[in-house]
């Protein structure tokens, strides 16, 4: 098996830009990555081949396609093409890789399917982005009502189900910030095998559940959501089948939050103005940017309206402002007139981001779940670093409109997320490297 590259390697690779560039023109946006990590999952659920399109070309489409061969799948990644001949039930190994499951979030949702294939799987605790306490108590509660015993120890989790394997339950997926989305499709992997009817309470109704319990439906789950919550009547046959991705609503607002710190406007294609949920594209809209779709050559073009402005507004559940924009959004927001304030209340709060934009120079403050912002800030180049794919990206954007060259390390933690944010950047018209230091 071939291992991605470590966070190490990546890490001696900087990012080298000279701010003061407007952005303009048309670029496409990836696949959702965030979908697709959760289809990746869904897709060994499956009794036939699985083809998902438009998968993004990230460091985190690498780890789970090797997650997915260790259990036994036979998988091949090209040209955003991500295709799976799961193994038979019989012949699934149940382990989830322990290096390679420390890489990625989705652990436990890959554990689920696992689990729902072979009724036991012992998995290491989940990656991914630790900007602050991310707990997996509700997929380890969704487990233990399909009917597993979950061991948990120093080294990570053991779910075993009697001889019949799962079975139907009911599992509530909220948390005093809002329904979990993770362990909204932890619970539909596991519904989608266990015979009878089950119902998950307060799921999330994020794009991410949504697309995966659509392609849930497609392999032949029944599913549908009604008042009460999410109903899943689980099937012993799953077929195979096509699946497109769809565009990156996080990529896109990312681009257009960086060329409107830039003075700059963008086309993006890839993507529909309706895949931006509500609370998006009324920040959007409050702080001066106005999107509107291309009715001749497609996509979404983003285009300011005078100068940015300061706003007042707070992350949460779909459709309100997503929680992975947030950090940009700050960036965005320190070339706005005015006060700014965004509260995080999806997590119990998100600011690995301030520390850096600080360094620019920005006025920027964190108190518990709120940022506070003053602009606009004329920006100076820095040398910084962060740790979250988003974190990351926000001071790549503080860099794009600094005067000066800045370095940005924290490549490992970009790849993960985006896989041509740099290429897109240069051709906008972004001055920006990449450059080797020793280690």
């Amino acid at each position: 098996m071939t291992i991605t590259p470590t966070a190490a390697a990546l890490e001696s690779t900087a990012i080298t830009v000279t701010g003061g560039r407007p952005l303009n023109g048309r670029i496409p946006v990836q696949g959702s990555k965030n979908i697709a990590l959760h289809l990746y999952a869904a897709a060994l659920l499956a009794d036939g081949p699985v083809v998902l399109a438009s998968t993004p070309d990230i460091l985190d489409t690498g780890v789970c396609a090797q997650i997915l061969a260790h259990t036994g799948a036979h998988v091949v990644v090209d040209d955003g093409r991500f295709s799976v001949i799961p193994a038979p039930a019989m012949a699934v190994c149940p382990i989830i890789h322990p290096e390679l499951g420390r890489r990625v979030r989705t652990t436990v949702v890959l554990a689920a399917a696992v689990l729902a294939r072979t009724g036991q799987v012992t998995f290491p605790y989940p990656g991914g982005d630790a900007f602050c306490p991310r707990l997996i108590d509700r997929h380890l509660a969704a487990m233990r009502a399909a009917g597993a015993e979950v061991i948990a120890d120093a080294t990570g989790i053991r779910a075993q189900c009697g001889p019949r394997g799962v079975r139907a339950f009911t599992a509530d997926m909220a948390t005093p910030y809002g329904p979990s989305l993770g362990a909204t499709v932890t619970a539909m992997l596991l519904a989608a095998r266990a015979p009878g009817a089950s119902l998950i309470t307060h799921p999330s109704m994020e794009p991410e559940v949504t697309e995966t319990a659509r392609f849930l439906a497609e392999c032949g789950v029944e599913i549908h959501f009604d008042d009460h919550g999410l109903h899943v009547s689980g099937s012993d046959h799953l077929a195979g089948g096509d699946f497109t991705v769809v565009g990156d609503r996080i990529e896109a607002a990312t681009m257009i939050m960086a060329a409107a710190s830039t003075g700059g406007s963008i086309h993006l294609d890839g993507i529909t103005a309706c895949a931006f949920p509500d609370g998006l594209t009324a920040a959007l809209k409050a702080a001066g940017i106005n999107l509107f779709e291309d009715a001749g050559g497609g996509g979404v073009c983003a285009q300011l309206n005078g100068a940015l402005q300061g706003i007042d507004a707070a992350t949460g559940p779909h459709p309100a402002l997503p929680t992975d924009t947030a950090p940009q959004l700050a960036a965005m927001l320190t070339q706005a007139r005015g006060s700014s304030l965004i509260a995080e209340r999806v997590y119990p709060r998100r600011d690995t981001h301030v520390e850096g934009l600080r360094a620019f120079g920005a006025d920027i403050s964190s108190t518990g779940a709120v940022v506070g912002l003053r602009g606009p800030t004329r920006l100076r180049a820095a040398t910084v670093a962060a740790a979250d794919i988003r974190a990351v990206t926000a001071l790549l954007i503080a860099a794009l409109a600094a005067e000066g060259t800045s370095t940005i390390r924290g490549m490992y933690h970009l790849q993960r997320g985006y896989g041509r944010l740099i290429a897109n950047l240069a051709t906008l018209g972004a001055d920006i490297t990449t450059t080797s230091e020793a280690s």
